[in-house]
């Protein structure tokens, strides 16, 4: 009933809010099920992406249908114990992960410009 209200009154929502929310310290063997009865409970959901990789095991993206609903979930998910593990659930924001990947590209592409070259950036 909260969401409905806050449709009615028309809240502005801070700018980092968006219906994609990144989900950390999930336990290894949890299944999209119980991720869908967890996430479930605050809305419509589009989409469960649960990282399988040795790079990304313990995370993944929730997509909501409607944005008041991901809200909802952030509040009362954020900190929310399962399998004694404290889920920390996020907005998505691309801005931010893609420069965590173009820092490391940017680095090992100097770096190969570098080898290639015979340039060092050491002083002697």
């Amino acid at each position: 009933m909260s969401t409905i209200s806050l449709r009615k009154v028309n809240t502005r929502l801070p700018p980092e809010v968006n219906r994609v929310l990144y989900v950390r310290n999930l336990p290894f063997n949890i299944s999209s099920e119980e991720m869908y009865d967890i996430f479930g409970k605050y809305g419509a959901i589009r989409q469960i992406r649960i990282g399988t990789n040795k790079d990304t095991r313990g995370t993944a993206f929730v997509v909501y249908e409607d944005i008041y609903d991901a809200k909802t979930a952030v509040d009362h998910l954020s900190g929310f114990n399962v399998a004694n593990r404290y889920l920390i659930v996020l907005y998505y924001q691309q801005a931010k992960m893609g420069k965590k990947f173009d820092t490391k590209k940017k680095e090992e592409e100097i770096a190969r410009m570098q080898e290639k070259y015979g340039v060092s950036t050491k002083d002697k």
